[in-house]
């Protein structure tokens, strides 16, 4: 029937996924998402807690979720973490990268960033997503197929005032996910980016960017973190297979729109000659 082959691409079934940051925000989205759609996944983050959380909300709808604590910026943790998904699971079927720190990346100064700032927004935000996409890579390969989800940001395509380790970052990991995807596709893998616009979200909330508001979105409100499961799981999905190498932008219209509010408009007259 018509509607089975269309339900087929979404089916996750046998499936099996790691997704980092996967206890609150968009990551919590995601995770329940792709165990609704049949996948077993590996929730990994630093905090155990929120990571259980999770987990019971995905058990408790009748699903399989893995905990496993690591520190994205520690290679041997990533690689830790990885092991454990395929000794728990047999195999790893896709890994998404979305975990990151949006707290303390924005409405800083150029001259007022530290080093240490600088490094350590850098390493959460694009350098751990090296690190699992490095871990998982050789598994993946050889099964001769795999599937990475990287998650970006649209700060990763346009700049923000006051926003250099997240946008650049960001920017980065758009950067990452086309080089994995030209390097990886001999071996059966894909690899692609979510770009998320305005999401609400726990981590947004103690953040000092400056977010706009829904009058500034094309659709006239921000994004529900609900909104991105659905991507998430057509992208770990067959329907995907023949794509790689590209970004999916969820955002209400927000980059089409072209509109980035700065704080900043200065009123001068036009010089008349």
């Amino acid at each position: 029937m018509l509607h089975d082959q269309l339900a087929r691409p979404l089916d996750l079934a046998g499936t099996n996924v790691i997704l980092t940051g996967g206890g609150s925000g968009l990551g919590r989205a995601m995770a329940i998402a792709l165990a609704g759609a049949g996948a077993n996944v590996a929730l990994s983050g630093r905090r155990t807690a929120p990571l259980e959380a999770t987990a019971r909300q995905i058990q408790a709808a009748g699903g399989r979720a893995l905990v496993v604590t690591a520190d994205i910026t520690d290679s041997a943790s990533v690689k830790a973490m990885v092991d454990q998904a395929i000794s728990d699971f047999g195999k790893v079927d896709v890994l998404v990268n979305n975990a990151g720190m949006v707290r303390g990346q924005g409405g800083v100064a150029l001259w007022d960033i530290t080093d240490d700032q600088w490094r350590a927004g850098i390493e959460a935000n694009l350098t751990g997503a090296f690190f699992c996409a490095r871990a998982v890579a050789r598994h993946m390969s050889e099964r001769g197929r795999g599937k990475i989800i990287n998650v970006s940001s649209g700060y990763g395509l346009r700049g923000a005032r006051d926003n250099y380790m997240y946008a650049c970052a960001k920017g980065g990991i758009v950067q990452l996910t086309r080089s994995l995807a030209v390097s990886l596709g001999r071996y059966g893998i894909t690899s692609n980016a979510i770009v998320p616009g305005l999401f609400p979200t726990e981590g947004t909330a103690d953040s000092a960017m400056e977010l706009p508001s829904g009058e500034f979105i094309p659709v006239g409100r921000v994004g529900d973190p609900d909104e991105l499961g659905p991507v998430a799981v057509w992208l770990a999905g067959p329907g995907s297979d023949y794509m790689t190498g590209e970004i999916f932008v969820v955002d209400g219209g927000g980059l089409a729109g072209g509109i980035a509010p700065t704080g900043h408009a200065p009123v001068a007259e036009l010089a008349r000659g």
